[in-house]
């Protein structure tokens, strides 16, 4: 093994590899242990005897050369365990090691790391404190110390600690940072400024320092301070755009606005590529109502690809919330969506928004078109496929609904709903075995959601339906009203097939008056409920139900009219019936008795 020095001057080991091919490192580790610990110790040691009156508890007994080998076997075979991320091993030997000599800082120090990585923050202050009053000069020691002060929410003694470490290291600009962020966090901002102030004592004007105290003086409402800082910052880096942006946004807010519009200009001046700065303007001119100059800069910004993708999703939201009252924005959100696609043609965020926009606009045909671009680009978002498959639902593009909640399967098996669409668009294709096959798989994957669980039941009992599997239908409809016993469909679905098949007429009668009364004046609901009276021969009353379900729509509706018909021929109306079995057949969907129903004039059933 060769040791090569790195460019601070301190040494690395190169790796090396056995025969095996394997890496040697593990095999230089008990030298290297061995090496570090007496080094340390050692080290230790000669600073316990300098540093004896600023250490707790110092012992004035020397350790025996027994106890010294001893000690250092449990420090190597505590490091050892630490490195191999075995804890409570490293933990135990160390407390062994301490026992041995309790004034070792470079025990109690690894102990205290410890303690801090297992999130014992009890334990870790008590001996990070112990090691850094052990050796106060060792920064590491009073580093760890703070950092345990701070999990323990000790922000006083903090702070104090790192006012002592500063005395000893006046030089360290990072640990003026740290101690003013600890007097922002306590409220105590005029000591954060003067520690901020020094920072630039120290190295000069810099961002961090001028920013956060821009920050105080704009929180305190110090405006003239505020505006001080930012200048300065412009005076030292004159070529820094953003700062010209953040003293326009500071005139906007004091409304100075000539001030802000000639900051802005300025840094166009500097940076006039900089798409920033014209929502700047945007903002600039908004507030002086003049509304189209300020659209006119947000198209500018959203036609600049310097200007990121997140930022121009944050202003759509922005406008998709106000455009919901104020319906004059939606064309303007509609253009700011044509250039979000066209100027990001390769990110699926800008199709998706736009198809957000789309079909809240129920522009679903264009909506539907902007979410397929935007699963082109990024298949493996399943959102996008949800809402996708939502649109074709409103289509009802049953064609397109089963081909693509077929692809959605493929991609996430683990989700239900593209179980659901994929059963849905198979019923409406009357490929009702596959339906039922795929809505029941998909019942294992809805968790915690009962109106989706019982609409995969619902759904279920209408394929089964439909295959003549009454038991089955039956038993799938009752776990659906099990779930949901206000499930409107459910109720009209169930009693209506049960009246078909002229079967426990008083249930479907009872589940279609609660159908009716939950959703009053639904024509499909209101005929059922005539068809359930028809088949228990109350035609009086069924002819009042249909007729009801006629007037609130249904009169284009080829079922309901022969439905009607049918009523009015068993109260003694033929020729009325006649006239509206004619109708049903020019409606459509009706029973295939209609023709002999017409031609012979009487009623088949």
């Amino acid at each position: 093994m060769k040791k090569t020095k790195n460019k601070t001057g301190s040494f690395r080991l190169s790796l090396f590899f056995n025969s095996h091919g394997n890496i040697g490192i593990v095999y230089l580790l008990p030298f290297l242990f061995i090496i570090l610990i007496s080094c340390k110790t050692s080290k230790t040691a000669n600073s316990s005897r300098q540093n004896e009156n600023t250490k707790s508890a110092a012992s004035s007994d020397k350790l025996t050369e027994k106890q010294r080998i001893e000690f250092e076997r449990l420090f190597f075979d505590a490091n050892r365990e630490k490195i191999l991320g075995n804890y409570s091993q490293a933990e135990a030997l160390l407390i062994q090691a301490l026992h041995i000599d309790p004034n070792n800082a470079a025990a109690t120090y690894e102990l205290a790391t410890i303690y801090a990585y297992r999130n014992n923050r009890k334990q870790a202050l008590v001996y990070s404190k112990k090691a850094a009053q052990m050796d106060p000069k060792n920064v590491w020691y009073q580093l760890l110390y703070i950092d345990c002060l701070k999990e323990n929410k000790l922000t006083d003694e903090a702070i104090s600690a790192y006012q002592k470490l500063l005395k000893t290291y006046p030089e360290r600009v990072d640990f003026y940072y740290e101690l003013a962020n600890l007097y922002i966090y306590k409220g105590k901002t005029t000591e954060a400024i003067k520690t901020y102030d020094k920072v630039e004592h120290l190295v000069g004007v810099t961002e961090d320092a001028s920013l956060q105290k821009f920050k105080i003086y704009k929180a305190l409402n110090n405006y003239e301070k505020a505006l001080i800082e930012i200048q300065k910052l412009i005076r030292v880096f004159p070529k820094e755009a953003k700062y010209y942006g953040i003293l326009g946004e500071l005139y906007l807010d004091r409304g100075e606005n000539e001030k802000a519009l000639a900051a802005y200009n300025d840094l166009l001046k500097i940076d006039p590529q900089n798409a920033y700065v014209h929502l700047s303007m945007a903002d600039y001119y908004r507030k002086q109502k003049q509304n189209e100059k300020a659209f006119d800069e947000i198209k500018i910004a959203f036609r600049s690809k310097d200007l990121d993708i997140d930022t121009k999703v944050k202003i759509l939201l922005s406008y998709y919330s106000i455009s919901e009252s104020f319906t004059e924005l939606r064309a303007d959100a509609d253009t700011l969506c044509k250039i979000l696609v066209a100027v990001h043609p390769d990110e699926a965020k800008a199709f998706s928004m736009y198809g957000d926009f789309l079909y809240r606009d129920r522009k679903l045909d264009e909506a539907r078109t902007q979410y397929r671009k935007a699963i082109a680009l990024g298949k493996e978002k399943y959102a996008l496929w949800n809402q996708l498959l939502m649109i074709e639902s409103e289509l009802n593009d049953f064609t397109a609904m089963e081909k693509e909640s077929k692809e959605a399967l493929e991609l996430f098996p683990n989700q239900a709903l593209p179980y659901f669409f994929n059963g849905v668009s198979n019923i409406q294709l009357k490929n009702y075995k596959l339906a039922v096959t795929t809505l029941t798989e998909g019942l294992e994957f809805v968790y915690d959601n009962e109106p989706v669980l019982s609409q995969f039941y619902a759904n279920i009992g209408d394929a089964q339906n439909q295959l003549k599997n009454y038991n089955a239908s039956d038993s799938a409809y009752n776990k659906s009203l099990e779930i949901d016993q206000d499930n409107t469909y459910v109720l009209n679905n169930y009693a209506y097939y049960l009246s078909l098949r002229n079967t426990n007429l008083d249930k479907a009668e009872t589940m279609s008056k609660k159908s009716n009364e939950l959703e009053p004046n639904n024509n499909s609901y209101q005929d059922t409920y005539g068809w359930i009276l028809y088949q228990k021969k109350k035609y009086d009353d069924a002819k009042i139900w249909i007729g009801k379900a006629l007037d609130n729509g249904g009169r284009g509706n080829g079922t309901l009219l022969e439905h009607y018909g049918d009523v009015l021929y068993k109260l003694g109306e033929a020729d009325e019936a006649i006239k509206y079995w004619i109708d049903a057949k020019k409606a459509g969907n009706t029973t295939n008795l209609i023709d002999k129903k017409i031609a012979d004039k009487k009623l088949y059933e």
